[in-house]
């Protein structure tokens, strides 16, 4: 019994230390990084979203910063009920690129971390919470719906470096016409 307390401390303190060194892009300019991204890559550990796979698909989001240099995030994702939007407002933290927001959805707080860009063509974003144990995912994004195979590449590398399984790492085909034409700026 002791031995497995030991164990999960040991496993827990592990999870921790693996977030606590996610460093931000160096210099990160939340200016260059507003506008239209696509996200063209995912990796999620959780069990939860599984069945939900291969019904996944390409999503398009707008930064817009805040005066008080917070952001709103609208995103545009296609379900089975049509083309959602959802609107998240992440909050500053004293460390630019990386941010806080409230998760309706799982009633917590959760951060996300801009952990590389060029701001011209890719990012790799990445997003952690507790809940019940330690939720990790990976989001590949880009200016346009695809980016070269290097970018690809190293999202990749970067989700399994991060202890993502294969099998978790998306590339989700385009989403057709969501947003639809006329609400894409």
């Amino acid at each position: 019994m002791r031995t497995t307390v030991v164990a999960v401390v040991m496993v827990m303190l592990c999870v921790m230390m693996a977030h606590a060194d996610m460093k931000p892009q160096r210099d990160f300019n939340l200016q260059r990084f507003a506008g239209k991204w696509y996200r063209l890559g995912l990796a999620y550990d959780s069990p939860a979203f599984v069945p939900y796979r291969d019904k996944l698909k390409a999503s398009m989001g707008m930064i817009t910063p805040l005066p008080n240099g917070n952001v709103n995030l609208t995103m545009w994702d296609a379900t089975t009920v049509g083309c959602q939007i959802k609107v998240y407002q992440y909050e500053k933290t004293t460390v630019p690129g990386q941010f806080t927001y409230f998760s309706t959805r799982h009633n917590m707080v959760k951060d996300v971390t801009v952990v590389d860009t060029n701001y011209t063509e890719y990012a790799l974003v990445h997003k952690h919470k507790a809940f019940n144990r330690e939720y990790t995912q990976v989001a590949l994004y880009g200016r346009s719906q695809t980016v070269r195979t290097d970018v690809i590449q190293r999202f990749k590398a970067f989700a399994l470096s991060r202890g993502f399984p294969r099998e978790s790492i998306l590339t989700p085909p385009p989403a057709g016409n969501c947003p639809p034409s006329g609400s894409r700026r």
